[in-house]
């Protein structure tokens, strides 16, 4: 998922290898907005999915992200799905469309979207991007050719990509 369009100058860009079934990805939320609220446009930050095996529903959450993305609430909806990760581990797929519901996506869209298959291609080339380069957990961060793990503990990382950022925005 993600932020850009094709008129933007380039900006760095902070990958984050996720999926919304994971708790961990809860935590680094707030990291997230913060790193949104300081930087702005002046850092893409892309979602990327790396659903975990573990995690039953976490395909197709991520999934229901890229339709999300496609009716013009991606951030909106992953937020959403992250704060309630129990209860989508408890629901499945009915809380997607429920999710969608309550942001007044197009619910029904969503729920053939997650039969057809149609974002398919996208998580598949996330998870197979993510695995290349080395990510074996959620959250991983990858910006400026720097991989940090945030699956292990939060603590410091956003200090860390804050630097990486103020570096890149200098040298632009």
């Amino acid at each position: 998922m993600s932020d850009s369009s094709p008129d933007r100058v380039a900006v760095p860009v902070l990958d984050v290898w996720c999926e919304l079934q994971c708790p961990d990805c809860r935590g680094a939320l707030d990291d997230l907005r913060a790193l949104r609220a300081r930087y702005g446009d002046r850092l893409e930050v892309r979602l990327r999915h790396f659903p975990l095996e573990k995690h039953k529903h976490a395909f197709a959450a991520a999934q229901a992200v890229e339709e999300a993305v496609e009716q013009g609430q991606g951030w909106a909806y992953v937020e959403t799905v992250l704060g309630r990760v129990e209860e989508l581990a408890r629901e499945g797929e009915p809380f997607l469309v429920q999710v969608a519901r309550e942001l007044g996506l197009d619910a029904e869209e969503f729920d053939t979207a997650l039969i057809d298959g149609r974002h398919i291609l996208i998580v598949d080339a996330d998870q197979a991007e993510g695995k290349a380069i080395g990510v074996t957990g959620t959250p991983t961060y990858v910006i400026g050719g720097e991989r940090l793990d945030g699956g292990k503990s939060q603590e410091g990382l956003r200090e860390r990509i804050e630097e990486i950022t103020d570096r890149l925005l200098a040298e632009q």
